[in-house]
């Protein structure tokens, strides 16, 4: 119990402070570097097989793409193209990095979310030359170049590592058992960071209005519970919380640098907005999940006695 809540707390804390601290944004380069090697922890662990794909990752992917499509087009209704634009860079986002390192804290399966990641991302970097024009109304040549180099340093070069580590010396596969909470550490960082690089981003737009910025919010904050609730009903009984999370967790870094070199600050803000809800989101996955293990732990009598 007392874990669960130490864990909730300091997520809440990290973006509180990234809220406070918009200077922090100059820190935001360790980002990449925090994810690089929690994925590595998280990877040491992992192995992956044929088995590790499942019919349910193309019904994913195939929710990414018309959710982003439904985005765009319920943003349009809300407040015009700007809107429309963030609501379809909210909806059009794969599967985060640090997917697999949340589900590894929740229990899941990781290489469930591993292989939806990997899927969602390599399949949306070749949809996005086709995509972005389409919804921007120009060319944006280097979009899949752009795209293949993130994924290929923060996913591919930690996974290579690992493999490697593990054939070299196969007692490096129980590391993550006493890694735990370096791992937790390093991704309540990496929050504050993210959240400190939105906050200085959001005092930099005085110029736009209470009224946009709401309307870009309350739809960045409506895809985000569609993302998670229709995961987790794709992924049924077998794998509701990694499906929910390989839907619902996004790499809004990556959409905001995309939407800051094709669009415009407004645009941007839809991807920064979403960052706060699904790490709010997590912060209460955790709380909860931690809560539960606490009551499978706890005997019977010492349970009764425990306040309600």
């Amino acid at each position: 119990m007392k874990r669960g809540l130490s864990r909730t707390a300091a997520i809440l804390a990290a973006i509180a402070l990234g809220a406070l601290l918009p200077q922090a944004h100059t820190a935001a380069w360790l980002i990449r570097w925090l994810v690089i090697g929690m994925l590595f922890v998280v990877f040491l662990q992992t192995r992956f097989s044929r088995e590790s794909l499942h019919r349910s990752h193309v019904l994913l992917l195939a929710a990414n793409l018309a959710i982003a499509a439904a985005a765009w087009v319920i943003g349009f209704f809300i407040g015009g193209r700007d809107v429309a634009l963030a609501a379809f860079f909210c909806g059009i986002t794969p599967t985060a990095t640090a997917a697999p390192v949340i589900t590894s804290f929740l229990g899941g399966r990781v290489a469930y979310v591993v292989a939806a990641f990997l899927l969602s991302n390599v399949v949306i970097a070749a949809l996005f030359p086709v995509l972005l024009p389409f919804v921007l109304g120009h060319p944006t040549p280097d979009a899949f170049a752009q795209v293949t180099r993130s994924v290929g340093l923060l996913v591919f070069a930690p996974l290579v590592l690992a493999w490697l580590l593990r054939r070299l010396h196969p007692a490096a596969a129980r590391w993550p058992q006493h890694l735990g909470n370096l791992t937790f550490s390093a991704w309540v960082t990496a929050i504050f960071l993210i959240t400190a690089n939105a906050s200085e981003f959001l005092r930099n737009q005085t110029q736009l209005s209470s009224t946009v910025l709401v309307e870009v919010a309350a739809v960045s904050l409506l895809i985000c519970v569609v993302n998670f609730t229709v995961g987790r009903l794709i992924g049924g009984r077998e794998f509701p919380r990694e499906a929910s999370q390989a839907l619902g967790q996004k790499n809004t870094t990556f959409t905001i640098y995309l939407a800051m070199t094709y669009a415009n600050p407004l645009v941007a803000l839809g991807p920064t907005c979403y960052v706060l809800w699904h790490n709010l989101w997590n912060s209460w996955q955790l709380h909860r999940h931690q809560n539960r293990a606490t009551t499978r732990l706890t005997p019977p009598a010492e349970r009764e006695s425990l306040p309600q």
